[in-house]
């Protein structure tokens, strides 16, 4: 089904009605509000003012929608900000992120949780059994514009508890940290600083662990409000919408509490977001990459345990990138279908209307500025409507063969002692991904140590710290493994594995890491053999016990093979990641194929769907029954059949 976004508090009410009514014409069934909208549900200290929303909900149930709320913690208001000054972020050079945009708090300040379960309850309370109320959203984009970490006195108090709560003494601290080096010993928690703004690098051990403490914030604030959510509005559920290209806390520990996953998807906008080079910039600039959303689309059904909602689709342009191009025509009806074709169960659309004034006054909605005129995404949303009438209720997302696992810590840990500059831990999962992609698989994530069972081919990029869990489930996977580079390359305190990496996988890859090489950009290493191309930016230097089927010139192991196991010792170029891809999968008998790199296919309960992000068109394969497009698949265009895959 299809959604939207939408601020009843930024339109005279004389509109509600009829936007309510024009959304239902347009094949609209969902529509989320509120979660921007504390300084007018609650104007002043315990003065609640519910009267509004509640006329809202009443005419959007009324006109047959289906209403998912949002508690408004993304903006707390001034008045509180005022009275508690200790809710404000810091930023890393101790300056005080104050009011004025959005997001303004911290997750360690004890006055923020005690006004958060307060306004959440209130809320919860009043509407929780509202008629027209299916489901909640709690917050918004936990971590945007970078808030998770915060460097303030209310920060350090709270790491000194999580610290004594996680380490006891502080003799375990100094063992875990390492701190006899350059003389980092503490005698009492009460010593600990923030590590940040030193002379030089701080412990890489306490940078990580202020990390993990920083996740188990966000993961703890979030449930405290879908506890007191599920207490107030029983039978509803309940999800949080995540963003792309974001590692800042433990996603999937936070989905284990929610109903479904939801995420904003704005797939131009991460163009610029995304370090691609200025040559895939230009070429993917008004259609965005063929795999960016589809990639965010199989993580967060995976976070959200196989459910999800696309909660904000970019409609057309944006406001927030470095350069914000209109998407070329035929775009927007595309990635809608995309994020069905992987599982989504609602799409919706950001926003309604779009806004003449405040921050985002550039964000195109579905309707321009007006009461009564659709934009291009507009049009090509009813497109969509229309379209689902013909393919009718699709059903879930089945099991993929290939599972990628991904690994926040390893982001964590890869920023924190990255050794090459270049080394970005999402960039080498993206790039894995869309290798397998134009193979033409498709693909499940999966959390570290989560069960493997039933994945004929196991992809794991990159794992720096491999936990008892993950060894166990990597033991026990049924299918091929494909490790990468500086897989077991630290313990769980950040030290250098005695046994050498990889660590407690040694047995399973068959290898020892000697030495670890960062390759500056102009630096590239042949391989070749069994698969071909070049090591780019990473090579770890291995001894090996098990087959060597591709050696780098220098004649020490590429390609590693240990029964089903397989560890690949660099980051790969295009080239060699697409050779290793095939190789892996014909090693796991996968049925593959080989698309251009322009187009995309997924499956999705006995359909299959063809996307075109490129200018040259794409024949469908014959003999199957196309319910939505043309055999032929032209730029911007996709196709729905009842076939299986081409060959």
């Amino acid at each position: 089904m299809l959604g939207v976004c939408y601020y009843p508090e930024h339109w005279p009410e004389a509109w509600w009605a009829e936007d309510a009514r024009r959304m239902r014409a347009l094949g609209i069934s969902y529509v989320r509000i509120g979660e921007f909208a504390w300084s007018r549900l609650e104007p002043k200290r315990g003065a609640y003012d519910f009267a509004w929303l509640e006329r809202a909900m009443d005419t959007l149930a009324g006109a047959g929608l289906k209403i998912v709320l949002g508690t408004p913690t993304a903006t707390p208001p001034k008045w509180l900000m005022d009275e508690y000054p200790d809710i404000a972020p810091v930023d890393e050079q101790g300056r005080v992120r104050g009011f004025g945009s959005r997001r303004h708090y911290t997750f360690s300040s004890e006055s923020w949780w005690r006004e958060s379960r307060s306004i959440v309850e209130a809320i919860a309370t009043h509407f929780g059994e509202h008629p027209g109320l299916v489901g909640w959203q709690t917050d918004n984009e936990y971590g945007c514009h970078d808030t998770v970490l915060s460097w303030g006195p209310e920060d350090l108090k709270a790491f000194r508890k999580w610290l004594r709560r996680h380490y006891q003494t502080t003799d375990q601290l100094n063992e875990a940290w390492g701190n006899v080096f350059w003389s980092m010993e503490v005698q009492s928690f009460d010593e600990v600083s923030l590590p940040i703004l030193a002379v030089t690098e701080t412990n890489p051990a306490a940078r990580l662990d202020f990390w993990r403490f920083k996740s188990e914030e966000v993961n703890a604030y979030d449930r405290m409000q879908c506890d007191i959510i599920r207490r107030f509005s029983p039978g509803r559920w309940v999800t949080h919408n995540f963003m792309g290209f974001f590692n800042e806390f433990d996603h999937w520990q936070l989905g284990r509490h929610l109903d479904l996953a939801s995420w904003d998807s704005y797939p131009i906008g991460f163009v610029e977001r995304f370090p691609f080079s200025e040559q895939e910039r230009g070429r993917w600039a008004e259609t965005s990459h063929p795999d960016i959303a589809p990639f965010h689309h199989d993580l967060y059904r995976g976070v959200g345990q196989d459910r999800f909602w696309v909660m904000e689709q970019q409609p057309g342009p944006v406001n927030w990138a470095s350069w914000n191009p209109v998407p070329k025509p035929g775009m927007v009806r595309l990635w809608t279908w995309e994020a069905f074709a992987h599982g989504a169960e609602v799409v919706s659309y950001f926003r309604w209307r779009q806004a003449p004034f405040g921050q985002e006054q550039n964000h195109a909605g579905l309707n321009l500025p007006g009461l009564h005129e659709l934009s291009q995404g507009g049009r090509e949303a009813e497109a969509v409507s229309t379209e689902l009438q013909v393919v009718g209720p699709l059903g879930a997302a089945s099991r993929a063969q290939v599972a990628i696992v991904y690994d926040y810590q390893a982001s964590w840990v890869t920023r924190i002692q990255p050794q090459g500059r270049d080394f970005c831990y999402h960039e080498l999962v993206f790039r894995w991904y869309e290798a397998a992609r134009r193979l033409g698989l498709d693909i499940d994530f999966v959390a570290p140590g989560a069960s493997l069972q039933g994945y004929g081919l196991v992809l794991v990029p990159s794992m720096p710290i491999v936990s008892d869990a993950a060894t166990e489930a990597f033991a026990k996977a049924s299918g091929i493994l494909l490790f990468g580079p500086r897989t077991g390359s630290r313990t769980s305190s950040f030290a250098i594995p005695d046994n050498l990496p990889p660590g407690p996988l040694a047995d399973l890859t068959g290898t020892r890491t000697i030495e670890a090489s960062s390759l500056r950009p102009n630096v590239r290493h042949r391989v070749s053999g069994a698969v071909s191309g070049h090591a780019i930016r990473w090579r770890d230097h291995l001894e090996a016990k098990g087959e060597i089927i591709a050696r780098f010139d220098d004649g020490l192991p590429a390609l590693v093979s240990n029964g089903r196991s397989f560890l690949l010792a660099c980051w790969p170029d295009g080239e060699l990641t697409q050779s290793v891809l095939s190789a892996v999968a014909t090693s796991a008998a996968l049925d593959t194929c080989s698309l251009p790199d322009h187009v995309r296919l997924r499956r999705r309960d006995g359909l299959t769907f063809a996307f075109n992000y490129g200018g040259v068109e794409w024949i469908c394969p014959d003999g199957v029954e196309i319910l939505v497009g043309d055999r032929v698949l032209c730029s911007q265009q996709l196709a729905i059949w009842r076939s299986p895959a081409p060959h």
